[in-house]
């Protein structure tokens, strides 16, 4: 004899067990999606995206190979193909391998500077109350807002030998920042890591949010300090989102060129203070050398594609961890 309780169970052991391949626990048939759904999806960003990035680097690429100067740049044709000629004439420049090292040891520096008082920031909004916390934050969301060559103007201004605050408050006088080189590079530092650590703290924050707080508790009830927990729980637990703002930071860092070209005029005293984009910028526009321009903006191009590379390789292969 049947009952309620065997008819319930029937249908529940009928709704638990796995549909049959190409149909819904309904019984009807499954959709197929073709491979080439997506990518018609994709299609309107892919033409932009083409429109807007594939034919000015295709350009740029082909004025690395001409000689392209004022003449041409006024309606005239490029008088020769020179080839390889401009990367020769490049990689023979004994200032383009001092620029080039002098703006991956600055990108290095601020990467490693925004990453540790973003994450500290981080880590003291998890520890402030509300009120403090909702400060900082908007706080930090308006250096975020803030437009690179206002804030390089009002941190020159806060700096300026005659009438900045911040040599009076720290007693030096008539001291220039941007007259020496390490000087003005520690200027510019400062006010990159000003407008670029909200990013690295909301989402260290978000991150940190996520983590359990029993896994917190624990480490703390055994006697872990502080430093500890970051180092031996956090760490691990926020690598994903730690390598995503690593990578972004050192491609914003790499090819920065607002704050160089504005607080220290244009590259500082006697080119003292150029990285790559400014020193593009000064063979391009300055000296007419377009080519010689178009060569360092290809050179930029091409490393910061490796790095890229590397963000997606590892992106993937977190993604296949988790």
């Amino acid at each position: 004899m049947t009952t309620r309780l065997d008819v319930a169970e029937k249908r529940t052991a009928a709704t638990t067990l796995p549909a049959p391949r190409g149909t819904t626990r309904t019984g009807r048939p499954a959709r197929r999606t073709s491979a080439w759904t997506p990518w018609l999806y994709l299609l309107p960003a892919l033409v932009v995206i083409g429109g807007l990035l594939v034919y000015p680097v295709y350009q740029l690429g082909l004025i690395s190979f001409l000689e392209y100067t004022q003449a041409q740049v006024s309606g005239g044709e490029p008088t020769s193909f020179k080839g390889f000629g401009n990367y020769t004439t490049l990689f023979t420049d004994p200032q383009f391998w001092q620029v080039l090292l002098a703006t991956v040891l600055f990108a290095a520096a601020c990467v490693v500077t925004t990453l540790a008082v973003g994450c500290a920031l981080a880590v003291l909004l998890t520890r402030v109350r509300a009120l403090p916390r909702l400060a900082l934050m908007v706080a930090a969301l308006g250096a975020w807002a803030t437009p690179a060559v206002t804030g390089s103007t009002v941190w020159v201004f806060l700096f300026d030998p005659d009438f900045g605050p911040v040599n009076r408050l720290l007693g030096l006088g008539d001291f220039s920042w941007t007259y020496g080189r390490y000087s003005a590079f520690a200027l510019v530092l400062l006010e990159v890591v000003w407008c670029s650590f909200p990013f690295v703290m909301v989402t260290v924050y978000a991150g940190i949010k996520a983590i359990p707080s029993e896994v917190l508790e624990a480490a703390a009830l055994d006697g872990a300090s502080q430093w500890r927990i970051w180092r031996s729980v956090m760490t691990p637990m926020l690598r994903p989102i730690l390598v995503v703002v690593t990578i972004q930071s050192i491609i914003w860092d790499f090819k920065l060129f607002t704050q160089i070209y504005v607080m220290t005029n244009g590259g500082g005293i006697a080119g003292q203070n150029l990285v790559l984009n400014v020193y593009a910028y000064q063979k391009a526009f300055a000296s007419s050398q377009y080519s010689l321009g178009s060569a360092i903006g290809v050179v930029m191009l091409l490393i910061l594609l490796a790095v890229t590379l590397v963000y997606l390789r590892l992106l993937r292969r977190q993604g296949e961890e988790l």
